[in-house]
């Protein structure tokens, strides 16, 4: 159970094909023929053996012929016939790299797959290549050469260019995968393989579309914490918005939405496919996480003004050598070279100035990385000045980049910068860029990091007041809440508003605006109007009852004639917000395809749509989140001290943000929000006006499509594309001899503490658990068991603390975990595997049945109905434990040194 389901289908033992017939070339396709030529050049472990459809013989007989991979390259109207077959034979996967499959008949070849158990990559693909095998199963032209690197496309054509640029540019891959349309592998699937693959080193991601954001999702995080995921994707036309009905709506596009997912797990997006290989060669380097501060090293000018422009355009910093790394790099320059913003080298740059000043930027603390660029000068070396900069790299801790400029004299200087494995570069902006993705990927590799929980540590909101007033919405058979109605919403979760009344005439306008005070602002309240302003439905400043009364009936009159059609309810009247410097900020959310609510903040005001400032994220936020979401919006800047204005209460927007992200977690009804303005000063924020939207009343959604609603219940937070942190699994148990102890789901944090579990683990014990006489856990694997979705699977830790004594010999209390149990769920998505592990120490202290018990809990509120695991038969106390739990412990045919354990749910 150690391998990768996808095992059989990308690390082949054995293959059949079928391709036509062999001794008719004018009856095979064209892509039966690539393939053909492909497995005859490289057929993997051992040459395929090829079969016709018409294939006949007994069980008995045909089972001579199964395989691990069934390649399939025939007419369209013989494929299901040859699947067929590759079910009978018990072939355990699939690859049909026939072009032209409707997608009706794609669907019928996947339920013949999942009828015989088999794993179909295609149709419609390429297929695939595994060089370290020698295996190219595709149509995809010449085996590529080996290397770190996984390619998987969505695009046939762009696989075969790819495959062509890297072949000039000496770039190797580990695998290449090619899906096409209606792929019944897809996306998740592959990357959740490469992410275990151990000759991957990076991967490289040709996307144009999703069909499950919350599969995407668990697989990118997955992949993304184990290993470089770089990501280029098509189609990056902002999502249509004719229906918008709240301003959210209006500026989030879904490319938007994307990147904002993209960051979230920890991956990196490019443009173009140059820059993804040169993205993925940099982050394969594997630096330390790195800044966003860029030293350039230049021997001429112009190139370094360039590289300081793409700088400020991505938004990294020009990083400035320290006052003392000046002082000490002076002497070793030209007299003409200049350090006050560029390290500018000059024309009379030589190698040993290049070396000098590469490894001072590389030492200096005020420095993430550096770029060395070469313009050719009369005089200078290109060649020389290349050793140079290899040279300086050998000593840096830090990303070095270059870019030798030219063509004609520097083509022999960059071979010897490729060869050294420094990333090159033709032109300095491409350099930066590379640079951009390298801070990037650490940057969102931190918002990875982030497990939050579904509500935040804030007070507890009103969830029951909430639904009451969303259950009365859709009662009423409507979808817009009134302001009044949107604000009790905010209210319940506890962020702040202007007291609003609704006035049903001009009279009872007049008497609320003057219990109010003045000034008063008055708005028109009508669920059928989306943007108050554009009817003229707001009146600010309102100094007088007269004044009030007067601009009821002008308000109700000149909306009846501009939008005679909606159902007026009155007019709110509120008092005008006090701040006297606040700032106009909007916080909104709007519903993605496929992603689901997206969490969106910017400036605000009546030209949001203008502006068309907003950054988003993906809930749940946590603080960490919801301030990174703050500093990447424009309006940021304006928070601080700003004109003579005190700075903004920039932690009161984050508790806005927190409480919206609890909303959109706790009800699944949420569609569209605004909140507009939301004013802030240095005393806080509160919500001027807003308006919420819900999805109708027989339908919610699902991260990847739509399920019944059911009327309100409790959410299991499918809606969303990222599942929060379980924390309901938090429980407190007594400690058999006394004390107590905490399981918990487990967290990224916790990897330090499960690796000193593994350390302090004896050999033997070592042993049983991995089958393995490692010391401690290799970092990938350690990433992939303290990341986890909480979907597909789960660990809980038990958690002591306990008090140890510091360097200065002060007791402190510190937290151990003392045993972990783990279920990750198979690919029939009805049974799971399990692991279990404790501490030596405490062995025998009933942690291990009560991790077991609470795993098989969390299986069954996941619907599974049936948990497994493998067993070394040596290890007598873990087949006594299962005994005592009732499970079932049978021989496991593949392998004698391993008990098969199960248990029904």
């Amino acid at each position: 159970m150690d391998k990768h389901y996808l095992t059989p289908l990308f690390s082949p033992a054995s293959i059949v094909a079928f391709a036509g017939p062999a001794d008719d070339p004018e009856r095979q396709t064209p892509q039966a023929r690539a393939l053909r030529a492909a497995l005859a050049a490289h057929p993997g472990a051992h040459p395929p053996q090829y079969l016709e459809i018409e294939t006949t013989g007994t069980l008995a007989e045909l089972a001579q012929s199964r395989a691990d991979l069934a390649v399939i390259a025939l007419p369209p109207d013989e494929v299901t016939a040859a699947l067929e077959v590759a079910g009978r034979i018990a072939c355990r996967s699939a690859l049909i790299a026939t072009p032209g499959i409707a997608a009706e008949q794609a669907l019928q070849l996947k339920k013949i797959a999942r009828r015989e158990g088999l794993y179909l990559l295609g149709p419609n693909c390429l297929g695939f290549q595994r060089p370290h095998l020698n295996l190219n199963a595709s149509a995809a032209g010449p085996l590529a050469a080996e290397g770190s690197l996984a390619l998987v496309s969505q695009s046939g054509a762009l696989t075969t260019a790819m495959l062509d640029w890297a072949r000039a540019n000496a770039v190797g891959f580990s695998a290449v995968v090619s899906l096409g349309q209606n792929a019944a592998v897809d996306l998740a699937q592959v990357l959740d393989f490469l992410a275990s693959d151990a000759r991957t080193q990076g991967i490289l991601v040709y996307l144009e579309g999703i069909a499950n954001a919350r599969r995407f999702m668990s697989a990118l995080r997955t992949a993304a914490h184990a290993k470089p995921v770089v990501v280029l994707k098509a189609g990056r036309r902002p999502a249509g918005n004719e229906a918008a009905q709240t301003h959210c709506r209006a500026i989030v596009g879904s490319d938007e939405v994307f990147d904002a997912a993209l960051r979230r797990a920890g991956a990196v997006r490019v443009r173009t496919f140059v820059e993804l290989f040169s993205a993925a060669r940099c982050l394969a380097s594997r630096y330390r996480p790195v800044g966003r501060r860029l030293a350039v090293v230049t021997n001429g000018g112009g190139p370094g003004v360039l590289a300081a422009d793409s700088i400020s355009e991505l938004g990294l910093q020009l990083a400035h050598l320290s006052p003392a790394v000046v002082q000490a790099l002076q002497p070793q320059l030209a007299p003409l070279a200049s350090m006050s913003e560029l390290v500018d080298l000059s024309a009379e740059a030589t190698p040993a100035h290049y070396g000098a000043a590469v490894q001072a930027a590389a030492r200096d603390t005020a420095v993430d990385g550096v770029l060395a660029l070469f313009a050719p000068q009369v005089g200078a070396d290109p060649d020389e000045c290349a050793r140079a900069l290899v040279a300086a790299k050998a000593h840096a801790g830090k990303p070095v980049l270059a870019c030798w400029m030219g063509d004609a004299t520097v083509g022999a200087a960059r071979r010897l910068i490729d060869e050294a494995g420094i990333p090159s570069f033709r032109t300095p902006e491409a350099g930066v860029g590379a640079f951009a993705n390298i801070a990037s990927f650490y940057q969102n590799q931190l918002l990875l990091q982030q497990t939050p929980p579904p509500l935040s540590t804030l007070a507890k909101p009103d969830i029951e007041g909430a639904r009451l007033v969303i259950e009365s919405v859709l009662a009423e058979r409507r979808s817009t809440l009134t302001e009044m109605e949107s604000k009790t919403l905010l209210s319940a979760f506890h962020i702040p508003v202007t007291q609003t009344v609704l006035a049903r005439n001009a009279t009872e306008a007049m008497m609320i605006a003057t219990q109010l005070g003045f000034p008063v602002a008055l708005k028109i309240d009508s669920p059928d109007i989306a943007h108050k302003s554009d009817v003229l439905g707001v009146a600010l400043n309102i100094a007088s009852g007269a004044a009030a009364r007067d601009t009821f009936t002008d308000m109700v009159e000149q909306v009846r004639r501009l939008q005679p059609r909606s159902r007026i309810n009155g007019v709110t009247v509120q008092k005008m917000a006090a701040a006297r410097r606040g700032r106009e900020v909007y916080v909104g959310m709007v519903t993605d395809e496929p992603f689901g609510p997206v969490v969106v903040f910017g400036a605000g005001g009546t030209m949001i749509e203008l502006i068309a400032d907003r950054a988003m994220e993906l809930p749940p936020l946590n603080q960490f989140l919801a301030r990174r979401l703050i500093e990447r919006s424009r309006v940021a800047e304006t928070l601080e001290r700003w004109h003579g204005a005190e700075a903004a209460d920039t932690e009161a927007i984050e508790q806005v943000l927190l409480r919206v992200s609890e909303m959109v977690c706790e009800f699944p009804q949420l569609r569209e929000m605004d909140i507009n303005p939301l004013i802030v000063d240095e005393r806080g924020a509160v919500a001027v006006d807003a308006r919420i939207v819900l999805h109708g009343v027989a339908q919610v959604p699902r991260a990847g499509g739509m399920v019944d609603g059911g009327g309100l219940r409790t959410p299991d937070y499918h809606h969303l594309a990222i599942l929060p942190y379980p924390a309901r699994y938090e429980q407190v148990y007594p400690l058999r001899g006394g004390g107590e102890y905490t399981v918990r789901p487990i967290q990224p944090d916790d990897a330090q503490m499960l690796q000193e579990l593994v350390r302090g683990l004896s050999p033997e014990s070592r042993y049983y658990r991995f089958v393995s006489s490692m010391s401690e856990l290799p970092t990938t694997l350690l990433a992939r068991l303290t990341l986890i979705d909480y979907d597909r699977e789960m660990a809980l830790v038990a958690v002591m603390r306990e008090r140890r004594a510091g360097a200065d010999g002060e007791l402190t209390e510190t937290e151990r975990i003392v045993g972990v149990s783990r279920m990750i769920t198979n690919p029939d998505q009805a049974s799971c595997e399990f692991s279990l592990l404790v501490a030596d120490d405490f062995a025998g202290k009933g942690l291990g049945s009560r991790l077991m018990e609470n795993i098989m809990d969390v299986a069954r509120d996941k619907g599974l109905s049936e948990v497994e695991g493998l067993v070394l038969t040596q290890n007598a106390s873990m087949l006594k434990l299962m005994r005592s739990l009732g499970f079932a412990v049978k021989p496991f045919a593949e392998d004698p040194d391993f008990r098969l354990v199960t248990h029904a749910l």
